[in-house]
């Protein structure tokens, strides 16, 4: 539940991207939200049964009561038929907001993501619109097994024609969020799994943060840290304890892949010299790797030491729990990288 601490209003990950939705759809009559148990009980809760599901993270707890089982469905587990619909859908004016439970399960859509969503536009020649929003999560850290801990938003974001968000708390998961619902090109919205009981300032207000622009959360003057999703987070952390060892670090929170705000980046390596690149997602061909070659080809003369990357292993994620905690980068790791390059 929202708290108010000293007059402002906290609100947890999920919480507020549940108000999002609440949000958008009641300004929004044309938008529905379908998917795996998103409705609660095979979409009865609004006859009066508990909202048991509300999704398998309750993003999505009582918008069926409010809003009914015409724009709140249920779907069978079929994510190729049920996104292939909601993009069907969206090409004929209906705005979609679909939920695909993890970002893992994306080979089983991929088609209808990479072929239909991502070229229509192009297809038609930009006549078309497809307001459609797909949901999905990213993240290790629950022990829940390879097949549902990836962190799949590289895989998206090579595909031209769709836009890939990756918020870092409760502000950015709104906000991106509203922004993500309203556009008329389709949107892959990564929510972090362990991210979702955190809290942070949010008004209730709605307010939109724009795609495809990054933000420094940490002002610094030695190195630039660069955090994607939960490892922003991860990066304040390593940037609390270095500045106590006499290290100044700037913190960059990517929000979105796709695009990417090179400039910012670049902006911040320009002033800094230096450059580390944190990224929850294995190491080859990632954002992470991306992000490390533009900074190398558009501001070289400026680095005074190569970009380097903190990334997860080249492995699946273990289901260990012991094995997934050091698969994860943490701050201990990014701080060995900071070391590596100001020594």
């Amino acid at each position: 539940m929202a708290t108010a601490t000293g007059g402002k209003r906290l609100l947890q990950y999920r919480e507020a991207i549940n108000e999002a939705l609440s949000h958008e759809m009641e300004r929004d009559p044309n938008m529905i939200i379908i998917g795996e148990e998103i409705a609660g009980g095979a979409g009865r809760s609004h006859m009066g049964f508990e909202d048991a599901w509300g999704g398998a993270f309750k993003t999505t707890q009582g918008l069926i009561q409010k809003f009914g089982d015409k724009r709140v469905l249920d779907t069978p587990i079929s994510e190729a038929g049920f996104i292939g619909a909601a993009i069907g859908a969206a090409s004929v004016g209906t705005r979609v907001v679909a939920e695909l439970m993890f970002s893992d399960f994306v080979g089983v859509c991929l088609d209808q993501i990479s072929n239909n969503a991502a070229k229509m536009k192009y297809m038609y020649g930009g006549q078309l619109k497809l307001p459609f929003t797909l949901l999905t999560r990213i993240g290790a850290g629950t022990a829940s097994a390879a097949q549902h801990m990836g962190s799949y938003y590289s895989i998206f974001a090579h595909l031209p024609g769709l836009k890939v968000v990756v918020p870092s708390d409760a502000y950015t998961a709104k906000g991106l969020l509203i922004s993500a619902l309203r556009e008329d090109d389709p949107v892959i919205y990564c929510e972090h799994k362990l991210m979702y009981p955190e809290k942070s300032e949010v008004p209730e207000e709605d307010y939109t943060i724009p795609i495809g622009k990054a933000r420094t959360v940490r002002d610094g003057s030695d190195i630039t840290l660069v955090g994607i999703s939960r490892m922003t987070s991860m990066c304040l952390e390593a940037a609390s304890t270095l500045s106590e060892q006499g290290v100044d670090a700037e913190v960059i929170d990517l929000l979105s892949v796709s695009p990417i705000d090179y400039d910012h980046v670049i902006e911040s390596v320009r002033k800094t010299g230096r450059l580390v690149v944190v990224d929850e997602d294995t190491p080859r061909c990632s954002v992470a790797t991306d992000i490390a070659a533009v900074v190398a080809e558009e501001a070289f003369d400026y680095l005074d030491a190569p970009p380097l990357r903190v990334n997860a292993p080249h492995t699946p994620v273990p289901y260990s729990k012991n094995l997934e905690n050091i698969y994860i980068p943490d701050a201990a790791r990014i701080i060995r990288a900071v070391q590596k390059i100001v020594d």
